[in-house]
């Protein structure tokens, strides 16, 4: 039996690999999106009446969560019974056929629900099983419940985000959840990759916690290193400057020097070029030690005129810089046009609204057409469609599995 027959032909390198979604919220609809975006067939299953829990999330399209729509672009949506033994039946034909599963219960929940990883892979061995949890499969937190703001407190990464004399912060997006839906995907990729050469799935095991420790970027090393506990610096690069946020005319733009040669362009884009000869100034170094000094030295020049006035000066040396862009520039930017990255997605019956694309660009595949809204699946919307693909000549289905309790279903990660 072909699963994907009677689909609509999808364009990616993912195209012809079927993901089983049992994940809700977004660490796990994030992985599955970009699985989606670049070709898998994603069939969400769902909880019966409610669904994933962001479809009761605001803002709301009519009466579709802007939210849920964002991060469910282009999947189906499936909503099972998991006590009817009819439903499981339906599972287990769908994992016969499927590819990936990814959930993101918390521990355990998986394998009190007949389907934990262990089982399926004596039953299902091709299948590519990936968890994402918020302290991962094994250690004393496994079973603890995870949530971005936990793993974002815990990882360290709010203890380096905001300035000196404020309190921590929160990254502005959740950047625990999606980071792990990242990691999520590599770990799939590359298992799928794996089956290629023996035909066997793997499990993918990704902790929130875990992730957030891989993007400290230098932070742990340089406390081994200094002994020092690095902290918060506002918007300035610890290790670099001129590297932060600048006072002109009418607000504050960015100027990311990084190195010496463009520290002399910027000088001389500033109309100082002495400024880059000064020996406070001379290496980045000395630039870092005397950084209140150089902030002084480079404002008292670009408060003299406008934020557009500087970018255009440095953009023509070479130098890199920013305007500091509030949300609703990205729709018009340029940039952003250019790459297809200001997408329409729409869910079952409201209007169309823009949100960010796929930045995954690949030369061999046609990108999206902005013009036309991706669709998000209303609950148990593909229902039909699926049985349709999964009914034997005979009408039945392939053999139950294990026995389940709904109410597992809404135990957090």
């Amino acid at each position: 039996m072909d699963f994907s027959q009677g689909l609509p032909a999808k364009k990616g390198p993912l195209d012809g690999i079927t993901v089983l979604d049992f994940s809700r919220v977004l660490s796990g609809p994030y992985c599955t999106m970009v699985l989606a975006d670049l070709g898998a067939r994603v069939i969400k299953v769902e909880r019966l009446a409610t669904g994933d829990d962001t479809r009761a999330f605001g803002p709301f399209v009519e009466d579709d969560s802007a939210y849920f729509t964002c991060f469910n672009r282009g999947k189906e949506s499936i909503a099972l019974d998991l006590k009817s033994p009819r439903d499981r039946q339906l599972v287990d034909r769908m994992l016969a056929e499927a590819d990936v599963l990814v959930e993101n219960f918390r521990p355990g929940v998986m394998d009190r629900l007949g389907y934990g990883a262990e089982r399926l892979a004596q039953s299902h061995p091709h299948l590519v099983y990936a968890s994402i949890s918020g302290f991962g499969q094994t250690g004393p937190m496994s079973d603890l419940p995870g949530y971005d703001m936990v793993v974002q407190a815990m990882g360290g990464i709010m203890s380096l985000t905001g300035w000196p004399d404020a309190p921590p912060a929160r990254v502005g997006t959740s950047f625990g959840d999606l980071s792990a839906g990242l990691f999520a995907v590599i770990g799939i990729l590359s298992s799928l990759y794996k089956r290629t050469r023996d035909a066997q799935g793997s499990r993918v095991d990704i902790a929130m916690l875990d992730c957030q420790a891989a993007l400290m970027e230098t932070a742990l090393a340089t406390y081994d290193v200094e002994g020092k506990v690095p902290t918060r610096t506002g918007d300035a690069h610890p290790s670099l400057s001129p590297f932060e946020a600048y006072d002109a005319q009418d607000g504050r733009f960015i100027i990311a020097a990084g190195n010496d040669q463009l520290f002399m362009f910027m000088a001389d884009a500033l109309g100082s070029p002495q400024m880059a000869l000064e020996p406070q100034f001379l290496s980045n170094a000395q630039r870092c030690r005397n950084r209140p000094a150089l902030i002084e030295a480079i404002q008292a020049i670009t408060r003299t005129a406008p934020i557009a006035h500087w970018i255009d000066r440095l953009n023509e040396a070479g130098v890199p810089c920013s305007p500091i862009n509030t949300i609703d520039k990205l729709f018009e930017h340029p940039q952003l046009a250019a790459r297809n990255m200001i997408i329409q997605v729409q869910g079952e019956g409201g209007r169309a609204f823009r949100t960010a694309g796929n930045p995954i660009k690949l030369n061999a595949y046609a990108d999206i057409d902005v013009t036309t809204p991706v669709r998000a699946p209303g609950l148990d919307e593909h229902r039909e469609r699926i049985l349709s693909q999964l009914m034997s000549p005979t009408g039945d289905y392939a053999p139950a599995t294990g026995a389940f309790d709904e109410s597992l279903l809404k135990e957090a990660i």
